[in-house]
Formats: structure tokens, sequence, C-alpha cells
């Protein structure tokens, strides 16, 4: 992200801070190719209207046909049901566009949706989004995206968990600290300097942590919480995935199932499986697979460092809402996961993109924002493409993506 893009971003957040107490608060601004200002507005400005019409005023005065970009902290939805950023992009040419938020009327995707129809869409920082949602409280808090609605998620949260695991160590750091620093080096980095510990102390303390968190989110996860079982055809869509990438039947295939969780995908998906290795960082999953399936072999340890195994040994790495895990790296899991396959094997990775809907039984699309209570819905396809530029870096090709009601998945093959 360039700086000028970041300054951007800042800048509309502070337009947002504008808008009436009492109603939205979005934020916009049109900028140039020489990243100045051509005009901005903001919701709620003239009374009565959105952010979009105040634009447009400005826009029809000015003559304004083309701009370089468009910053946009909420990509609402007008009162009929269309997106006000598809009507903006219809009378001015934008090369890129910024998103913070969806609009939290936003239940789920739609064909006419800029955000998923157009390339080249950027988001706005986590930290960033998470000021967005705080002037928008109130309207996300009532929505769907809230993760209330589903109690295992809404109580049973990483960061916390990590935080409290962290203090009983002696490293007493605050989810503002932990939400900054999201990945296992910039924690054990962070641990570092405000403790002066050594590498070696901070980098055990945060995976024995990490280790702890995961096994009691998931070591024992009662998959009735789960999106999954309101698509009873996962499997067959897993499988769907598979057969575009080997001829092979999953019996004949040596298999790497990296974040085993509490069992189920496995059990589901490889118990007449012969040639399967189990690798996770909690031990209750890798115990309860084990005793499912006796012929697997499990080792513990996290998809980063799969130092533990031979180079070039596997025909097929499978890993099932892993890569979408607080703290993961997955441009590291990526090299690694090259590391181990046999030139030619296929990699099968799932991002989650659903939470259930408990008190329903349906599923409301998308990812947790990291330190919040909000579930955003691009964040999943957001996700999966960062994994596919890293896949494409670390020597997969053929890159693929399918999108299911419950998980976006990706294949590759090893170059």
């Amino acid at each position: 992200m360039s700086p000028n893009s970041t300054y951007w971003m800042h800048h509309v957040v502070g337009i947002a801070r504008r808008a009436p107490h009492t109603g939205r608060r979005v934020g916009v601004a049109l900028v140039s190719e020489q990243y100045e200002l051509i005009c901005s507005a903001f919701e709620g400005e003239v009374r009565g209207t959105s952010w979009y019409h105040a634009l447009r005023t400005r826009i029809t005065e000015l003559g304004t046909t083309r701009a370089h970009s468009v910053y946009l902290t909420i990509n609402t939805l007008s009162a009929n049901q269309s997106f006000e950023l598809a009507e903006l992009l219809e009378e001015v040419c934008i090369d890129r566009v910024y998103i913070g938020l969806p609009d939290p009327a936003l239940t789920s995707y739609l064909d006419s949706d800029p955000i998923t129809s157009r390339g080249q869409v950027q988001r706005f920082p986590d930290d960033l989004q998470r000021e967005i949602l705080e002037q928008n409280r109130r309207f996300y808090t009532a929505s769907e995206q809230n993760i209330g609605c589903n109690t295992h998620y809404s109580t049973h949260r990483i960061s916390e968990a990590v935080s409290t695991g962290l203090r009983s160590r002696g490293f007493a750091l605050s989810l503002d600290d932990i939400n900054a620093n999201r990945g296992r080096l910039s924690l054990a980095t962070l641990i570092c300097e405000k403790y002066g510990v050594e590498d070696i102390e901070a980098d055990r303390a945060v995976n024995e942590t990490l280790s702890e968190a995961f096994d009691t989110k998931y070591g024992t996860y009662d998959y009735a919480h789960d999106a999954r079982s309101a698509n009873s055809g996962w499997t067959d869509e897993f499988m769907s995935v598979y057969k575009k990438s080997s001829t092979r039947s999953l019996s004949a295939v040596n298999i790497l199932n990296v974040g085993v969780g509490a069992g189920h995908e496995a059990v589901a998906l490889f118990s007449d499986c012969p040639q399967i290795t189990f690798i996770d960082i909690a031990e209750s999953g890798l115990a309860t697979i084990g005793g499912c399936i006796p012929s697997s072999r499990t080792v513990v340890s996290s998809a980063e460092d799969l130092s533990a195994l031979p180079e070039n040994s596997y025909d097929l790495y499978v890993s099932l809402r892993t890569y979408n895990s607080s703290f993961f790296d997955t441009s590291t899991a990526a090299s690694q996961a090259r590391r181990v396959l046999k030139p030619g094997a296929a990699i099968i990775i799932s991002v989650a993109n659903g939470f259930l809907y408990t008190r329903r039984g349906s599923v409301v699309p998308g990812l947790i924002l990291p330190g919040t209570d909000f579930v955003d819905l691009y964040r999943g396809m957001d996700t999966v493409n960062l994994i596919g530029a890293d896949l494409g870096h670390s020597g997969f090709t053929d890159v693929q993506v399918l999108s299911t009601s419950t998980e976006i998945y990706l294949s590759a093959i090893a170059a």
C-alpha cells in the first residue's frame, strides 16, 4: 500500500466524522493521477441525501469525467438496494477503487456489487476498517453481520485466548497490541522489544500460547456450530475440486493434511486413505484423528514449519480453513507446502466464508474482521487473492478458485 493511498484512506475516515451522529457515517474522495483531491463528500452533508448525491453535485459543477481513484469508507446500498458506488462508476471513469467495509445491510453477494464484479479493488487496512466500524457501531451491531448470531464464535476468540495465555507466561499484552501484531514473528518481536527477552524465549511463548488457544477452540469443536452443518454437500464440493487437479483416487495417493481441528473433515474425507499424514499445532485433534484412522501418521507442528517432513514426498497437500486462521503466515506456509510436495502434485486450500446463524440455521457469508464482532462479507475473497499470490510466488501454477456457500477453495499444481 503506497503512502499516498494510506493518506487518502485516513482522509476519508476523517471526512466521515463530519456526518450527523444520528446517521450512518460515510466518507468519500475522488483523487487525481497526481494524488490531488478532486472533490469529496460525506453522508448527511446535504440534509436528507446520501454521500453520492452530494458528490454528484460537485462532479457536475466541476465537469469531472475521470479520476485516478476513489476512496469510500462503506460500500453503501441505496434505499432501492442498488450500489451507489456502481452509479458513480457509470458516471466517472475511475482506475482504482479503495473500500473500507461492506454495508451492514448487505447479507449476501449481489451480482451488481462493483466490489465482487470489478478487478483491482483494494481494501482499507484492518486498523482503519475497525475505526470505520466504530463510527457506525450502532448499525453493524444491529445487523446480521454481528457474530453474536453464533455463540461459539462470539465467546471463543483466539485473540483473547492468546492475551490470557501470554499474560500467564509473564507477557501482559493488550488486545490492541495483539490485534496490531497478528503474525507469529511480529508478536514474538513485540515481546522481545517490550520485555527484553531472547528470541527463542519469545518464540516458545508465542507457539505454546497459540497451540493452547487453538486446542481449546477447535480440539473438541462441536460441528453443530459450523456453517457446513447447513451444507450437506461440502464433501462433494471438495471432491469436485480434487478431480480437477488429479485423476487418481484419494486412496492411491500420499496425502498431507495440514490443520486437523477436531478431525471432522479428515474423517469425512480420508478414512479410506492408507497413506496420510496429519499436521496440527494442537494435540487434541491429532489424538482424535489418530484414533479414528489408526494407519495415519500424526505430527505436532505448524503449517509454517514442516521441517520434520522430507521434501518432494507427497502427492496431495490439503489444508481446509487453516490459511485464514489468526496469526497465520500464508507466505511461509505456501513455501513449506511446495517443499514437501512432489513436482506435479496438487494442493487444495479452503478459506472459510460463512458463519452459521444458529437461531435460523442460515449462513452469513464472510470472515470475522480481527478485533471485532463483525463478519466482513468481502474478507474471504480478499484472503483468497492473497493466498493465490503466495502460491504463485512459492512455485505453484494453474491456481484455480471455486466459491461455495460456506467456503472458497483454491487448487494449484506444484511446478
